[in-house]
């Protein structure tokens, strides 16, 4: 495996991984600066109101998004599957 394809393959699977969890930060991110712009509103400080919302909110996202998922991983699977014998070279 000569360098350049070693870098590619590592560009790849660090892309990948990003798009894959980007949309699961993005939500817990948005559900979490909602949760404590509402506690500032309302002085309430309970620490499982931050937790519980967003735990709910990555569920949702994980059950809408499976099948994307799923798929993604699938199509990176075989493409690295397929590129194993210039992995050898």
């Amino acid at each position: 495996m000569n360098p350049e394809f070693a870098i590619e393959l590592l560009k790849t699977l660090m892309l990948q991984t990003m798009s894959i969890a980007a949309p699961f930060l993005a939500v817990a991110m948005v559900v979490g600066l909602s949760v404590s712009l509402l506690q500032a509103v309302t002085t309430i400080h309970e620490q499982t109101l931050t937790f519980v919302p967003k735990a709910a909110a990555i569920v949702a996202t994980m059950v809408l998004l499976l099948p994307w998922v799923v798929r993604s991983l699938v199509e990176f699977a075989t493409s690295m599957i397929e590129k194993m014998p210039q992995m050898v070279q």
